[in-house]
């Protein structure tokens, strides 16, 4: 029996590492590719978007690759491209994405900074004169992910600063002490604002899920370069509201909208929303370091990546957009599809299981075929069921950015050099 159970093992060793050297293998060939789309995703943002006529980056170009110089420049594009280019100089050591970052960040000082109440305004015209100068606590957060980056690609200490600012504000100005948690927008002097939308195809709701995934991602990437442990328990404290009042206890889904009080407003299932949050909460807690909290998040990650691949797969692969009661937004956007990748990736980090290895070549395929637009360049906004591309939408737009599809590539080459380091 025990010369048996030996032999037996034996051939599971052989064949566990045949599978390993398999998944090495296409682990290597994923890196290559990626990186080689690095580089081409970022040359078309460095030169193809870049405001000649009045400074900064061009606020719209359309899917065919059209420049609309008299198009509004937007406080998140900007800040994302900041975030961008600073990533990628860190990433990469290419000099030329540390000037491109340097210029980015003196334009958003000199035209997105309210020199007399602080923050962020929300959007500027084509020449970079202030035009709606609401302030959203997205943007906000926003600027402190894109300075607090900018510090760590290059040690400037006035971007620091800046997000120390912004830091500061959000506790300040938007943070509700009362029911916790962060309201979505203010007025220029931080008085109250009744419409607080974020854009027109969001409810009027004073607190949200994506505000808050994206005020922690933002605090979780400060906290690396500033080290504060008043931070380190506001991030406790989001993280804490993740997993007590936004994942919903009944579907383990993401509840995008809510009342002051926590009520739940919305129904819709945002399947890129929850697998981007899953690996932004288990990053937060790895980066503070907290090994309770850890473990507690890697539930709840695999759980929300483990749903989004019940429910939110098409049969090729790719990701649906959304669910709402049992209708399904069938479009592939091309950010679910990035952040798809890196939440499949962190989940395999998390516990060894090939199959996520397998959903995200499966993802990386579809993005090759249908999402990269290798005729005008950059991603396409998104696909339909069928693959199809809409021609209206921008490929550049103020919501249209290098931030997801940029920071899918750096996280996954990083990520892929540890896993080969390792193993």
């Amino acid at each position: 029996m025990k010369i048996i159970n030996i032999l037996n093992n034996s051939v599971d060793m052989k064949e566990n590492l045949l599978e390993r050297e398999m998944l090495n293998s296409e682990l290597n060939s994923l890196n290559s590719e990626l990186t080689e789309e690095l580089e081409v995703l970022l040359s078309f943002w460095s030169t193809k978007t870049i405001d000649s006529l009045n400074e900064g980056f061009i606020g719209e170009i359309d899917h065919f690759g059209n420049k609309n110089n008299f198009s509004s420049k937007g406080a998140v594009l900007n800040t994302r491209i900041l975030w961008t280019f600073s990533c990628a100089f860190r990433v990469t050591k290419n000099p030329a994405y540390k000037v491109i970052a340097e210029k980015q960040f003196k334009y958003i000082i000199a035209h997105f900074w309210d020199t007399m109440h602080g923050g962020l305004f929300w959007e500027l015209d084509n020449t970079g004169n202030p035009i709606n100068t609401r302030k959203q606590a997205y943007a906000q957060g926003f600027g402190i992910y894109a300075f607090s980056e900018f510090y760590r690609a290059t040690g400037d200490n006035e971007s620091l600063k800046h997000a120390k600012e912004l830091y500061h504000i959000l506790e300040n100005k938007f943070y509700d002490k009362n029911q916790i948690g962060y309201i979505e927008a203010l007025k220029e002097d931080w008085s109250v604002i009744e419409d607080m939308r974020l854009s027109d195809k969001d409810l009027n709701a004073p607190k949200s899920m994506n505000t808050h995934l994206h005020i922690l991602e933002a605090y979780t990437n400060l906290f690396r370069v500033w080290e504060d442990e008043t931070l380190k328990q506001n991030i406790v404290n989001l993280i804490s509201v993740f997993q007590d009042k936004i994942i919903d206890k009944k579907t383990g889904h993401f509840c995008l909208f809510f009342d002051m009080d926590w009520t739940k407003r919305s129904t819709a299932i945002s399947f890129g929303h929850d697998i981007e949050g899953a690996w932004l909460l288990h990053e937060s807690a790895q980066v503070i370091d907290d090994e309770v909290l850890i473990k507690d998040v890697q539930v709840s990650a695999l759980s929300l990546v483990d749903l989004t691949l019940l429910k939110g797969l098409d049969k090729d692969g790719s990701l649906f957009y959304e669910l709402e009661n049992n209708h399904y937004d069938k479009d592939k956007h091309w950010w679910s599809q990035a952040e798809a990748m890196v939440g499949l990736m962190d989940a395999y980090q998390i516990n060894s299981n090939p199959i996520y290895l397998k959903h995200l070549f499966n993802i990386w395929k579809f993005i090759k075929i249908r999402i990269i637009d290798k005729e005008n360049g950059e991603w396409h906004w998104r696909v339909d069921e069928n693959g199809a591309t809409y021609t209206d939408d921008v490929k550049v737009g103020f919501w249209k950015c290098p931030y997801h599809n940029g920071r899918a590539l750096m996280e996954l080459i990083e990520r892929i050099e540890k896993i080969n380091y390792v193993g």
